[in-house]
């Protein structure tokens, strides 16, 4: 079994990135077991404190009273997206996205460059992907880490950090402004994902937001984020995925999509019980970093051996870039390019880069 492991986002979340850079573990191992629970750095980084959160102006207060929340979106014409979108994106169009957190240049490239920079270098980067497959038309996304893991249990000792109802609409304002989609992607902590979704749900109802969970912050075991890797099951994705067609059903949207982030064999557990629903897409997403045949054997083990339905697969400007890939004609480490990517069968119609 590929053993592609634990580093590759435990320097990525908001609250933990520079604690654990600090702590030195940028260049840990990701030779671990998977199966033993161990993640890389967890015995040297467990009696470490933790910054409660390294996101300025957000705070991890309980969710407004649900009168309050839906009174978010209704009448928001700045919320209005600016161009056309058919009534199914999947499979007809290419997802390119950008991950990250504007309150975070560490976390991705989201809000690693000033937002017309970001949008520059999105366009950019859309643009390598139309050239390098003519055939399938590209939809651009942001895609916002809108509930963060942290190392401290803040208030509510959930370990998660939800972002203020004016962070969010900031970046689904740049999303509307531009012409690209937006995710919104949930790490839970310790809380339980029905409470986060429903933090969401006003957002959920415009038709081009859509949604993102990552199980490597699902602690069902109570550990603390970014100790070990979490897991959802089956069962757990199925809510999100019954809660988006409810979302959809109600508000007579297109199909929304699902995102589940996944680079190990245990953080999606019964995949065959997932249910299809056609008011829901469902993206198996390979999220890990490294050399591209690392990459690739993690896509072939826990992708394509267990799908589900469509396939992600994200890209790591900096992370990417650590090591030289011995089974390459490659004499340097280099970023895989669109030509790469599309290789793969099945071709992934959702790309992240971060």
């Amino acid at each position: 079994m590929n053993q592609f492991l634990t580093q590759q986002r435990f320097l990525q979340v908001l609250g933990l990135t520079g604690w654990m850079l600090a702590a030195g573990l940028a260049g840990c191992s990701t030779s671990g077991k998977e199966e033993s629970g161990q993640t890389a750095g967890a015995d040297s980084t467990a009696s470490r404190a933790v910054p409660t959160s390294a996101v300025s102006g957000d705070s991890a207060a309980a969710a407004p009273k649900s009168d309050s929340v839906a009174m978010v979106i209704p009448g928001a014409d700045t919320l209005q997206f600016k161009g056309t979108l058919p009534d199914t994106l999947l499979p007809n169009r290419r997802i390119i996205a950008y991950y990250g957190n504007p309150h975070s240049k560490k976390m991705g490239a989201l809000g690693e460059y000033p937002k017309d920079e970001m949008l520059r270098r999105l366009d950019q980067q859309a643009a390598e992907w139309a050239k390098a497959d003519p055939s399938r038309p590209i939809q651009k996304a942001l895609h916002l880490v809108a509930i963060s893991a942290q190392g401290a249990p803040g208030k509510d000792g959930n370990y998660r950090l939800r972002m203020t109802d004016r962070t969010i609409r900031k970046v689904i304002k740049w999303g509307a402004d531009h012409g690209a989609i937006v995710f919104l992607d949930i790490q839970v902590g310790l809380a339980n994902l029905p409470g986060e979704l429903e933090y969401l749900r006003p957002y959920l109802k415009l038709p081009y937001v859509h949604l993102g969970i990552d199980p490597e912050f699902s602690m069902k075991t109570g550990a603390r984020p970014g100790t070990r890797i979490g897991t959802y099951d089956a069962a757990d994705v199925n809510k999100a995925v019954s809660f988006l067609a409810d979302i959809a059903e109600e508000n007579n949207l297109p199909p929304k999509i699902l995102v589940v982030h996944r680079f190990t064999q245990r953080m999606v557990t019964n995949y065959q019980n997932i249910k299809k629903n056609p008011k829901v897409q469902i993206v198996m997403h390979m999220d890990g970093w490294g050399p591209p045949s690392l990459k690739i054997d993690s896509y072939r083990d826990y992708i394509v051996k267990e799908p589900v339905q469509f396939t992600g697969f994200k890209l790591f400007y900096k992370n990417d870039l650590k090591k030289v890939d011995n089974r390459s004609r490659h004499k340097s480490p280099h970023l895989m390019e669109p030509e790469e990517v599309l290789a793969l069968e099945p071709k992934p119609v959702y790309i992240q880069y971060q």
